[in-house]
């Protein structure tokens, strides 16, 4: 087992936000989004998914352990948790997290939170219909994409918006809503091009 591969202990009754991604590096624009998140959605806790790849992108990332030491280095929020429990289970995809978390603790409230980039290619994830039909969603804007600009599976969740994040709680699902806040424009990738080329 990858060490920081387990799950931190989820209570009963607690909301609890995922954000999953690859974290190649991690950075202050993820404590920025988690803070947005913890405090817009109430969570009482809020886990970073380092994903051991992902099916929908060529670069594939840095080694899973490399990358949940940076994230716990930096994550000292005490509600943040670092976990690479996903290298455990037998495929990559959101929905089968999903399932997994669910089943395993059915009396926590989970919301899944994606960029507004991620909302607008929805449609090309696996079961994405089943996944926003077991999940709370909650999308935060990224440079680059709007909510404006509406996908297929953006028109067809359109009807289930909530107008304010902690207004999801209890809804039935489908249901989502926007974080509000500056767009964010830096990401992981723009590290890694900063990065001088490693010798070899």
């Amino acid at each position: 087992m990858i060490n920081g591969s387990k799950l931190p202990l989820l209570l009963p009754g607690t909301r609890v936000g995922l954000l999953g991604g690859s974290f190649d590096p991690p950075h202050l624009g993820h404590l920025r989004l988690s803070q947005r998140a913890i405090n817009s959605l109430g969570l009482n806790q809020l886990i970073w998914l380092v994903s051991p790849q992902n099916p929908l992108k060529a670069h594939q990332p840095a080694d899973l352990q490399t990358r949940i030491k940076l994230c716990e280095a930096l994550a000292t929020n005490p509600k943040i948790k670092v976990s690479g429990f996903e290298a455990e289970l037998p495929t990559p995809y959101a929905i089968d997290t999903i399932m997994y978390l669910k089943e395993r603790f059915p009396d926590v409230d989970f919301v899944w939170i994606i960029g507004s980039d991620n909302l607008a290619s929805l449609h090309k994830w696996r079961a994405w219909q089943d996944l926003v039909a077991n999940v709370y969603i909650a999308v935060y804007p990224r440079q680059g994409s709007s909510l404006s600009g509406l996908s297929r599976a953006a028109q067809q969740l359109a009807p289930f918006r909530c107008a304010r994040p902690g207004e999801i709680w209890g809804q039935s699902l489908p249901a989502w809503s926007e974080l509000s806040g500056p767009r964010l424009n830096f990401a992981s990738s723009d590290i890694r091009a900063a990065m001088p080329p490693s010798k070899t």
